[in-house]
């Protein structure tokens, strides 16, 4: 559309500081109307253009606000369904324990608690070696059912301080046993009786006496085939030790090392080595020199029996 003001004179061009004296004091002389007329011009023109402007801001900033609102909407639908799998029945449970066991998949793990891929890969890997053997497990972590199921023909038993993570039926297929641990010191206990241990002589590694040793370490009251049977593979990964005041892991990691001397030779497993009482009791009790390997937080120890021997490891 035209202008509102139709009589206002054209704006001078910008050559106008060029031209001679008369003429730009002609300029300056004109009639205050038509200065008024120009500037009202100018400010429309920039009226107009600066509308245009900010419906197309208002535009974007809308648009954008309807996109952030729709990515929360799908992420927090998608939350939802991850936490909250669909409920699965016996039979279900088995077949995905046994596709993981070939490899096929992977059951979810809870974090900061079970092996990691690599880690379970060393202990299965072991388990398939030696099968069918005796395989003892302190602590319960639903991997482990594969290693009972890569067990086939062996004994494998579970020693839990707390069976209610574990259903009846799975601790009873597959010659699978579980009983409870028990009598383990809190874990802030560790070092007066890594102190006790070092200071008295009954806590030496003899499998024949653990039953009636007066070491404070030594877990006396569990089943009786636990100490009648010699463990081809041992697993450290229990009780849970995970702060002061929760069980920990010194006694089980003494009394694996003294039953892994009774055989020929036994490997012995530590989990969580990560942590001080785990690192402390392996190199005291399964020895630096018996380490074969290492995986993430997993400690592989291979240990020859020595019925007569009154030390742990070698001397340094």
């Amino acid at each position: 559309m035209p202008p509102d003001v139709i009589h206002c004179r054209p704006l001078s061009s910008p050559l106008l500081q060029f031209a001679p004296l008369l003429t730009i004091q002609a300029h300056e002389n004109q009639p205050p109307s038509q200065k008024y007329c120009r500037e009202t011009k100018r400010m429309n023109l920039t009226k107009k253009k600066l509308i245009p402007i900010l419906v197309l801001i208002l535009s974007v900033i809308s648009i954008l606000r309807l996109l952030s609102l729709s990515v929360r909407t799908s992420s927090s639908s998608s939350g939802l369904s991850v936490m909250s799998p669909a409920p699965q029945n016996s039979s279900q449970a088995r077949n995905k324990v046994a596709s993981y066991a070939s490899g096929s998949s992977k059951p979810r793990r809870p974090p900061n608690t079970a092996l990691t891929n690599k880690e379970f890969k060393v202990l299965s890997d072991l388990i398939a070696l030696k099968s069918p053997c005796n395989l003892l497990l302190f602590g319960f972590q639903p991997q482990y059912l594969v290693l009972s199921l890569l067990n086939a023909g062996g004994t494998t038993i579970f020693l839990e301080d707390d069976l209610d993570k574990m259903s009846k039926e799975i601790a009873n297929y597959n010659s699978t046993r579980a009983y409870k641990l028990g009598n383990n010191e809190p874990a802030k206990e560790a070092y007066k009786l890594l102190k006790h241990a070092r200071q008295n002589q009954a806590c030496a590694p003899n499998p024949i006496l653990i039953q009636k040793s007066k070491c404070k370490l030594a877990l006396k009251n569990l089943p009786a085939e636990v100490y009648e049977k010699n463990w081809d593979v041992i697993v450290i990964d229990g009780p849970s030790g995970d702060s002061p005041e929760s069980p920990g892991r010194m006694a089980t990691i003494y009394t694996a090392g003294v039953l892994a001397r009774a055989g020929n030779i036994s490997d012995v497993v530590v989990h969580d080595v990560d942590r001080m009482i785990e690192k402390w009791f392996s190199w005291e009790f399964l020895c630096h020199e018996n380490l074969l390997c290492s995986k993430g937080k997993l400690w592989h120890f291979r240990i020859t029996g020595h019925f007569n021997s009154t030390t742990f490891c070698l001397p340094e």
